[in-house]
């Protein structure tokens, strides 16, 4: 007899769409978010492994693709729409004949006003500890410099940034933490352990960042995930997200010319 032939029918049918629920899991994750924090946690590894200290390092953000502008646009926005896709896919997958896939993950636009109040409440909250956090880690030697943009700032690269911005929120936002979360809870995986599980892959591929940058956005990731699963909405949680990448990118110039030292590596 070969293995599986004694279990009933109902039973295989049941194992069947919960192997497919993870396969879906693990091929979006792959596309979306798992490339990122291999590269976070090599990019860490490559970090303390080196004779300059981590605090004399620097982290860029949004390199420059290309020393001329109008490549550096064309392969930036190519990168921001090839990121788009996998939220799309996160969007459809969680499609039903009953349901939107934008319903299920609370990005539509029933309650705008409800949901860019508690965004702004949530980038609040989690922007001036977290910029406490960065200077003090800074100030212990644990966080590179975080170097947010490469170029100086004018109509088309601040543009490009808050494109990036805008991509990062709804990247992180909705396959992070509304996609995987939804999957987890159909999984049968109880609240807080899809919270912990969410917010640690969130902090995995904020490696790259530091130690201090990392657990700063894991607990980023307990209390949106903390949010979604109390409102079952990401539509927020991609508006506060936005408004951190934009202030944090738009910026960072403006940081480094008027407070200089904590903001750039040693030299």
């Amino acid at each position: 007899m070969h293995a599986g032939e004694n279990v009933a029918p109902e039973q295989a049918g049941a194992m069947r769409p919960r192997r497919r629920m993870i396969a879906e899991i693990w091929i979006v994750l792959a596309l979306a978010i798992l490339p990122s924090a291999a590269y976070a946690v090599v990019q860490f590894a490559d970090r303390v492994t080196r004779e300059t200290a981590i605090g004399e390092q620097t982290a860029t953000l949004n390199a420059s693709r290309h020393d001329r502008a109008v490549f550096d646009a064309a392969y930036q926005l190519i990168s921001v729409a090839a990121d788009l896709v996998p939220v799309a896919l996160a969007i459809w997958l969680l499609w039903t004949p009953a349901i939107s896939g934008f319903r299920a993950l609370g990005l539509d636009l029933t309650r705008p006003r409800h949901d860019l109040g508690s965004g702004l409440l949530l980038a609040t909250v989690i922007g001036i500890p977290g910029l406490g956090l960065y200077l003090a880690t800074r100030a212990m030697g644990l966080t590179p410099a975080i170097e947010a943009n490469s170029q100086a700032l004018s109509w088309w690269t601040v543009a490009l940034l808050v494109l990036s911005a805008v991509r990062a929120g709804l990247l992180e936002e909705v396959v992070v933490v509304g996609y995987l979360q939804t999957r987890l809870r159909d999984l049968g995986w109880g609240l807080w352990p899809t919270i912990i599980a969410s917010a640690l892959l969130r902090g995995s591929y904020h490696l790259y960042q530091g130690v201090g940058m990392a657990i700063g956005n894991v607990v980023m990731g307990l209390v949106f995930g903390w949010w979604y699963q109390r409102t079952r909405r990401t539509a927020p949680l991609v508006v506060a997200h936005v408004l951190l990448d934009i202030v944090s990118f738009a910026g960072y110039s403006a940081a480094v010319a008027s407070f200089g030292g904590p903001f750039v590596a040693a030299t």
